[in-house]
């Protein structure tokens, strides 16, 4: 079966005085650009059938706002401590992990872990995504990479086709 897994890094957050990093709320830029990415998901990927984030703040807000624009009901997602601050050999291991009755799966996190995951798994990816990732993977940025087996098979089957950037 093929898959697609989605890998959003959370969109703009703020840095308020005193704040932990893991605290961090998203600024106003993040919450106009947080529903923008969930409008671009609904319009591309509206079967998204596991949803698995990091428990900061800014990606559960992140989450919350991209989510509202779903279709229809979007999984729950389930909060993994393993992607904050995570480099790309533990989020593969999460994304491994992903029920293997999951089709349409996102991962919600942060940089540079994430950016590193997705050209880990490029592939033969299209010039003009691979282009787009290594130029910059801002906040909000969706890269897609299409799978070609089973998640636990991972880099195998895996090519970058696409990075977005929706903005408000």
């Amino acid at each position: 079966m093929p898959r697609t897994l989605l890998l959003l890094r959370h969109a703009k957050s703020a840095y308020p005085p005193g704040v932990a990093d893991h605290d961090r709320p998203l600024a106003p830029r993040g919450q106009g650009d947080a529903p923008a990415a969930g409008r671009w998901l609904a319009e591309h990927y509206p079967a998204i059938d596991a949803v698995v984030l990091s428990p900061a703040r800014r990606t559960r807000e992140t989450w919350a706002l991209v989510s509202a624009e779903a279709p229809g009901p979007w999984p729950d997602a389930v909060l993994e401590p393993r992607i904050y601050e995570a480099e790309a050999g533990s989020l593969l291991d999460v994304v491994r992990a992903l029920p293997s009755t999951a089709s349409e799966a996102i991962l919600v996190g942060h940089n540079p872990g994430l950016e590193d995951l997705a050209g880990f798994l490029a592939g033969d990816a299209d010039p003009e995504a691979l282009g787009r990732l290594h130029t910059k993977f801002p906040t909000s940025a969706i890269a897609v990479i299409e799978v070609a087996g089973e998640w636990a098979d991972l880099p195998r089957g895996a090519r970058l086709s696409r990075v977005e950037v929706p903005r408000g």
